[in-house]
């Protein structure tokens, strides 16, 4: 199997209105070129046999005949090709014509598929020509001898990977307020294809994105729309050959309207990532069945789903950051707004007048600082009553604390600064430890020497405390449990450390005064370190780096994204990692800290079952009272064996 991913096409042929001849050969050059890139379904636009603009000549015999028997020569060139498509033909059934999907793969046509919804307003006469398939719910038609499935309500299903089910929707159906689409997905279709002919009018582009985005995210599908383009007739429209592929509201891929020849675009979308987002919004399970009885046909289709060394799509290695600078500072500056919202309600709800923050001049306590100051102005209330609290220790280095000291300064806060040493050597004296031994304890004593101090100053001043902790700490563990992962409210809980930074650079840039953002500036520019062991002796700079012991955050965030959003397996997330971070890290590398990620992330669940309340900013959360219920004694021993195949 493929990790879910299914390589899909849409083309838009060039035509010529009524030659079937041309159009044929036409698509037939497009599957060929599809194949060649290991496409696995490809959808045509309607019509596409004929030209949507026959208009009267859909009366006529000669030409309803010659479709069909052009329909019958491509379900003759499928067979042997690894491919399922969706081509456009007017066909007669009973009294009447209808605008039909006809799905093909391997030599069959499977089904056809009439549609549904007939326009008839401003441009669009269809009504003159085409019934509805309303009153058809599944029933049979012969073509080359052979019964065929005829119906609006028909799935095509992989005969192994069940999840991978298709359903077909023709144009003007996905501009309808119910859209089958929408049923469709209802019972199990994860691919909507539409072969579609829809005109080109000033802004009308923008606006058919916009329903295919929703209505790809509304089902949780991917959707592939294909419509007309050159050759159309331009009697009194324009045709620009629109190609769309969406997934679940996000744009895979698009192609250049307008062209003078056949085009077609290429993505592999990701089912497994849909069937995750189905499982995990039970509202989706909780579906409209019993208002929408009628009895679909699944139809099964045997197709090889090739493993591609190279996945068509962009995968995101900061899925976290938004990489369009004008997103990144929405997102930002939601978030924070985010961050104060929350302390601001639970400041008034408890009544307290202050906040007691330990400042380290990292990155974490910066932007907890940031988030108190600016509640603080939200309020109205004075920031004297933020107490900043600097606690040196054995591996302070003369940068951060001076940071440290700055910042509150240009914040106008109340400073204390406490040192923890002498504290912490009478500590390693009542229970006998070496001071000279930098083992756990000897790390661990100054951070809960830390947390003590800033309690107990929470206590002195009938404040809280506030927790600076992040979200990648908190899926490691990289915090001292009873000592810094501690707090009465933590503001900085669910936001990952690859997007930490990017908010205190937003802060830098509007937020704050010039002072202010010069120390920032190299608060920002400082490694990440806990600093809880001692300074190099010759430089006096941090020698304890966080990245070097536990990895780099920008892949442990990206482990973290991937496995709780989609419930990804190691093997896919560490193939995903392989592309996103290519010549970045080295597959030995990305195998190394994957396993790290996984081993921490089950041996540290007992610190995130009494996590300090926080707000929860995005789609990831570790709280058991937010996102994340996880047994305490879980063994991971099914994803490191995993992780030994890779």
């Amino acid at each position: 199997m493929n990790d879910g991913f299914v390589r899909v096409a849409s083309a838009s042929p060039i035509i010529k209105v009524a030659d079937v001849d041309f159009n044929t050969d036409e698509i037939m050059k497009l599957i060929d070129d599809a194949i060649d890139k290991d496409v696995s379904i490809l959808v045509f636009p309607e019509l596409c046999i004929t030209g949507y603009t026959c208009a009267d000549l859909f009366f006529q015999e000669p030409l309803i005949r010659s479709s069909m028997e052009k329909l019958v020569i491509l379900k003759k060139y499928s067979l042997g090709k690894d491919i399922l498509f969706v081509v456009g033909v007017p066909i007669k059934y009973k009294n009447a014509l209808y605008n039909c999907a006809a799905v093909i793969c391997n030599g069959k046509i499977l089904g056809v598929v009439p549609k549904t919804y007939i326009p008839n307003y401003n441009e669009f006469y269809e009504q003159r020509w085409f019934s509805s398939s309303e009153t058809i719910i599944n029933d049979t038609i012969v073509i080359d001898s052979e019964e065929i499935p005829f119906g609006s309500s028909i799935l095509f299903r992989h005969s192994e990977y069940e999840d991978l089910c298709v359903g077909i929707e023709i144009c003007e159906d996905l501009w309808s307020p119910l859209p089958p689409s929408t049923i469709h997905a209802i019972n199990g279709a994860t691919i909507i294809l539409n072969p579609s002919a829809s005109n080109d009018l000033v802004g009308k582009s923008s606006y058919r994105k916009a329903l295919v985005s929703s209505q790809s995210a509304k089902t949780i599908t991917s959707y592939v729309y294909s419509s007309s383009g050159f050759g159309e007739s331009t009697t009194d429209v324009v045709f620009g050959g629109h190609c769309l592929i969406y997934e679940n509201g996000t744009k895979l891929e698009e192609n250049k309207r307008f062209m003078l020849e056949s085009t077609i675009i290429y993505s592999d979308i990701d089912i497994d990532k849909l069937m995750a987002d189905r499982i995990k919004m039970t509202s989706y399970s909780n579906h409209l069945t019993n208002r929408f009885d009628s009895e679909y046909m699944l139809i099964p289709f045997d197709l090889t789903l090739k493993e591609h060394n190279t996945i068509d799509r962009f995968i995101d290695p900061s899925p976290f950051v938004p990489k369009n600078q004008e997103k990144r500072s929405k997102r930002c500056q939601e978030i924070f707004s985010i961050q104060t919202l929350g302390l601001a309600k639970r400041i008034t709800h408890i009544g307290c007048e202050k906040v007691i923050v330990g400042i380290s001049g990292g990155l974490d306590s910066t932007l907890a600082l940031l988030v108190c100051a600016m509640t603080y102005d939200l309020l109205g209330k004075d920031r004297k009553n933020i107490i900043g609290v600097t606690m040196p220790g054995f591996g302070t280095t003369d940068r951060t604390y001076n940071n440290a000291i700055s910042l509150m300064n240009h914040l106008g806060v109340t400073i204390k600064e406490i040192s923890i040493k002498n504290a912490c050597l009478v500590h390693f004296e009542d229970i006998g430890h070496d001071p000279n031994d930098h083992s756990t304890t000897y790390e661990n004593v100054q951070a809960r020497e830390r947390t003590q101090i800033l309690m107990d100053l929470s206590n002195k001043y009938n404040g809280i405390v506030i927790g600076t902790g992040d979200l990648s700490e908190m899926a490691l563990g990289w915090a001292t449990y009873n000592g810094d992962h501690m707090a009465m409210y933590s503001v900085n809980t669910t936001i990952p450390k690859t997007l930490v930074r990017y908010l205190v650079r937003w802060i830098t840039e509007y937020k704050v005064g010039k002072d202010a953002k010069a120390v920032l500036l190299d608060i920002l520019d400082t490694p990440v370190s806990p600093e809880l062991l001692p300074p190099d002796k010759e430089t006096g700079k941090i020698k304890q780096k966080t990245e070097e012991v536990v990895g780099p955050y920008e892949l442990h965030d990206f482990f973290l994204y991937n496995m709780l959003r989609f419930g990804f397996s190691p093997k896919k997330i560490y193939r995903l990692a392989l592309q996103a971070f290519d010549n970045q890290y080295t597959p030995e590398t990305i195998k190394k800290w994957i396993n790290t990620f996984y081993r921490r992330f089950f041996m540290h669940q007992f610190k995130r079952s009494c996590m300090p309340d926080g707000p929860k900013v995005g789609s990831i959360c570790l709280s058991p009272r937010g996102d994340l219920r996880m047994p305490s004694d879980a063994v991971s021993k099914i994803w490191l064996e995993e992780i030994k195949d890779i």
